[in-house]
């Protein structure tokens, strides 16, 4: 109950946010809605609409699947909506900033997120975002739908192949871990044991970071796909840190890019507060599905939808006709 009490002032917060920036528009003054491109004759009330029900149905996938929702909201919606792809791309950070907001401050009070581990990534991560941002607004809509699409596709591949090690194997800390010391401990409730760890590698990880940090910001993705087999994989960190960090990373990383959009109009509530509607109750749903769904049918039905997706902006970019 006290859940349910929590999510509804979110969504009556809201909706007054709604109601306070886009009054013209709840009152019906305009016949279109901003940020579609040329030629978009619907209704401008549709696509608000088209926007809640498809974010609701990502955000249960996204809770399944095991992904954050910013990685499917930009390229499905850049693909399949009429909107300009600086708008998706805008709001795409807010939505992947909003689920690093609702669930960083959880994994802090846990000792999950490790500080030390996150700061030099972020700084790294956050100012390539800014970058990547700036980048992403200069280039041609086209490059910037071509360049998503074979992003996308990468993601894809990499949710194929990359596997994952709850404890990984770091014999000694290396010598740039250690003077910023980044190491810890936490108390692994599965096992009912405390566990040490520390990381190796840490250089080749915050060169990584470099270009996670710059595509964030340049496509408006949240990189918790790219982030958790860098710490985990590479760097050593166990899962639980890896993903609890690369939540908290994101808090940081998409508030720098999305800061970029913000300033140059690229962020509208129309779209803004059915995506985070849809995706937060969807996200409530997909939870509690979770316990009865089978993980790996529903990790492969995202793998279809990113694959589906990335094979539909690299068409858009290129001008191709799109054959389902």
């Amino acid at each position: 109950m006290q859940r349910l009490f929590s999510s509804t002032r979110v969504i009556a917060a809201l909706a007054v946010l709604f109601a306070l920036l886009a009054p013209d528009v709840l009152l019906g003054a305009q016949e279109t809605m901003p940020g579609l491109e040329a030629g978009s004759t619907t209704a401008w009330w549709v696509w608000p609409l088209a926007l809640f029900v498809m974010t609701f149905v990502m955000g249960i996938l996204a809770a399944l699947g095991g992904v954050g929702g910013g990685v499917l909201y930009v390229p499905i919606v850049s693909g399949f909506f009429p909107f300009h792809l600086d708008f998706v791309r805008g709001t795409g950070l807010l939505v992947a900033l909003c689920g690093a907001l609702a669930a960083g401050p959880g994994f802090l009070r846990m000792n999950l997120a490790s500080l030390r581990l996150a700061m030099p990534l972020a700084l790294i991560a956050s100012t390539c975002a800014i970058f990547g941002a700036k980048v992403g607004l200069a280039l041609p809509t086209n490059v910037v739908q071509t360049a998503l699409g074979a992003t996308i596709l990468g993601i894809v591949v990499l949710m194929i192949t990359a596997k994952k090690s709850t404890f990984p194997d770091v014999p000694k800390s290396d010598r740039l871990s250690s003077v910023l010391g980044i190491y810890g401990i936490y108390n692994e409730a599965s096992l009912g044991q405390t566990v040490d760890w520390k990381v190796h590698r840490t250089a080749t990880g915050l060169f990584l970071f470099i270009a996670i940090g710059f595509a964030a910001g340049m496509f408006g993705l949240g990189a918790g796909w790219a982030n958790v087999p860098v710490l985990n994989l590479l760097m050593g960190a166990p899962l639980k840190i890896s993903v609890a960090t690369s939540k908290f990373l994101l808090s940081i990383t998409d508030t720098s890019a999305a800061w970029i959009y913000v300033n140059q109009g690229c962020v509208i509530p129309l779209m803004v507060v059915p995506s985070l509607v849809g995706i937060m109750l969807g996200s409530f749903i997909g939870v509690r599905i979770l316990k009865v769904a089978k993980p790996t049918f529903v990790r492969w039905i995202v793998i279809a939808m990113l694959l589906f997706a990335g094979a539909k902006a690299i068409t858009k970019g290129l001008g191709l006709p799109f054959i389902v």
